[in-house]
């Protein structure tokens, strides 16, 4: 068996309550730390991830920085995923991670502006919020946060058909027979995670159930579609409310068609993101999705330059 990561900044876990919601969180640091120059830095995790998958990246940049307590870093299990409860919902949708983000951010951080950090689907809700807030954001970075393809009306009754359909059936999620196999299930899906990467966060991503398999630590009816079509007109208007500078960094091998096929090529995005006023973009190489678990290092020294 693979020795697991040994991490160089160990995380502090705890819980908060949230809208009706005891959410969970990790923390590096305390808000002893935060100054106007360097404020918290929250990170918010991607779909079917949780906070911890950030570990890594918490950890290189305070090798960057040269110091292991120099910034109070803050990330979150979204709702229903990790450690946070689950509403009991039938889907999950955007505004209610608008909602729990700017609740935290009352509860810990209720004066002055944030660095805000979102990874993928995390990455859309900090670009949102960073728009519908931007007297709270200071700093912008997302991680491949593309957004999703354009919604037009007419897909609208098929999409309500859609998840209609969806709510008659169970949304399973499969089980485990050891943490091993977890472990190799997210090598799997992301061949360039190290073995002892994937031994460390395989504990955090899921765990025993009550018939001993491990369970990954997510709320099945996440696997829902959502009800509604994305409206990129909508969304659009709010990314030009951005007032903070943006870092946007993406994986030279990441292949958005293996998701959308050629419904929503990477040039679509680049026409959304020139709406954003301020944008610097990097490209991690060799790095797919997972930026911070293929390309820690390159990211760290990236944010630590751009978060000044």
């Amino acid at each position: 068996m693979t020795a697991p990561y040994p991490p160089r900044r160990p995380a502090r876990s705890g819980f908060v309550a949230l809208r009706g919601l005891r959410y969970h969180l990790l923390q590096w640091g305390d808000a002893a730390l935060a100054t106007p120059a360097r404020p918290p830095l929250v990170l918010l995790h991607g779909w079917m991830d949780v906070a911890a998958s950030f570990q890594f990246a918490v950890d290189a940049l305070a090798a960057v920085e040269g110091d292991e307590e120099a910034r109070w870093i803050i990330a979150p299990d979204w709702r229903g995923f990790g450690l946070t409860e689950a509403p009991g919902a039938d889907c999950y949708w955007f505004p209610d991670y608008l909602a729990d983000l700017d609740a935290l951010l009352d509860v810990l951080v209720p004066n002055g502006a944030v660095d805000l950090l979102g990874h993928s689907m995390g990455g859309n809700v900090a670009m949102l919020y960073a728009g519908l807030r931007p007297q709270r954001v200071r700093r912008l970075v997302n991680l491949e946060g593309f957004g999703q393809p354009a919604g037009e009306p007419h897909h609208g009754p098929r999409r309500l058909v859609q998840w209609l359909d969806e709510l008659k059936q169970p949304q399973p999620l499969r089980g485990y027979d050891g943490v091993e196999a977890v472990a190799a299930r997210l090598m799997k899906n992301n061949p360039r995670l190290a073995p002892d990467k994937a031994a460390w966060l395989a504990p955090h991503w899921s765990r025993p159930g009550a018939d001993g398999r491990w369970q990954i630590l997510g709320d099945p009816a996440h696997k829902r579609v959502n009800p509604y079509v994305y409206r990129v007109a909508e969304v659009l208007e709010t990314w030009k409310l951005i007032q903070a500078p943006m870092l946007w960094a993406e994986g030279d091998l990441t292949d958005v068609s293996q998701w959308w096929g050629n419904r929503y090529p990477r040039s679509e995005f680049l026409e959304r993101l020139a709406v954003v006023a301020n944008v610097e973009r990097v490209t991690l190489s060799p790095c797919g999705h997972m930026l911070h678990h293929d390309q820690p290092e390159a990211l760290a020294a990236h944010l630590a330059r751009f978060l000044g």
